[in-house]
């Protein structure tokens, strides 16, 4: 129970689960994927823990990240369990995508992830190469039933065509995808596969938030908290986003703090300084465009 006069983020419930998690989840990004900078990191997850955030994010492939988490629950290993933690692998084959969770479970010195993702899928041949016997989508369903990993999910910020595919091909529990101003004038991951997620009744996890902070625009009232408020004022789960210092950390629990979301006017005022070179700015989708 929270003290009187104590503002918390507000909790969800991930879908298909008993387990609540807060509407803002600290990003593998940041200072997270970087390698030798582990004091920084150590004071950034410190913060995330101490805000109250239950949602931490990670990869394979996120150079250190796996590391610096791994090092805070050696030492801090009665709040694991408290942490819905996640991470991912861009791993193919089963063999290969094995191998990663082998190795993810060792550097995050925890014997479980509450979410393993399918990382980062962007055209057919990905889903073909996933699907096929012998493709990693095997071994995410291997990992799911012997305990290895409570829930699975699919990744994706390349083509809202063929993630919303493997959202409906596949038996993930959750999709990771791009939420911002950006993707509200475009179309695409906010309508269709925003849709095919509601549809199958799995979790949303927004991410690209504040891409790459080029979306903050203080000089016209552009923060990192307000582009947060805005992902969270749509249909999702929960808006995921890296942080480089501890006050970045503080800002992203401030901005789950608020619970009133933003009007449908507030939402269209914030995208009016994207709505000319939304495409460029698109940048994560890569060869799309």
């Amino acid at each position: 129970m929270k003290e009187p006069g104590i503002q918390t983020i507000e909790p969800t419930a991930f879908p298909k689960s008993g387990k609540q998690i807060t509407r803002v989840g600290l990003g593998g990004e940041g200072i997270l994927r970087t390698t030798g900078n582990a004091k920084r990191a150590q004071a950034v997850i410190h913060q995330a823990v101490e805000q109250g955030i239950t949602y931490f994010d990670s990869a394979r492939v996120y150079m250190d990240s796996e590391l610096y988490y791994g090092e805070y629950w050696k030492h801090q290993p009665g709040k694991r369990e408290a942490i819905f933690h996640t991470s991912k692998s861009a791993q193919r084959t089963r063999a290969g995508a094995l191998a990663d969770l082998t190795q993810t479970l060792e550097r995050l010195e925890t014997p479980y992830l509450d979410l393993w993702q399918i990382h980062d899928v962007r055209d057919e041949k990905d889903l073909a190469l996933i699907s096929q016997k012998g493709g990693a989508l095997e071994a995410f369903v291997e990992a799911r039933e012997m305990g290895l990993a409570k829930h699975i999910g699919v990744t994706g910020h390349h083509d809202p065509d063929i993630l919303t595919q493997a959202i409906e091909q596949w038996p993930v529990d959750a999709v990771l995808m791009p939420v911002n101003p950006v993707e509200k004038v475009i179309g695409g991951f906010l309508t269709h596969t925003l849709s095919a997620a509601h549809k199958k009744g799995i979790a949303v996890i927004g991410m690209k938030v504040l891409g790459g902070k080029h979306y903050i625009a203080k000089d016209q009232g552009i923060t990192a908290g307000l582009l947060t408020r805005f992902a969270l004022s749509h249909d999702i789960t929960l808006a995921i986003v890296g942080c480089s210092t501890p006050d970045e950390v503080k800002e992203l629990a401030l901005a789950g703090k608020e619970n009133t979301p933003l009007t449908a006017a507030e939402q269209k005022e914030i995208t009016k300084p994207f709505l000319t070179s939304a495409r460029e700015l698109a940048y994560y989708r890569g060869s799309v465009f």
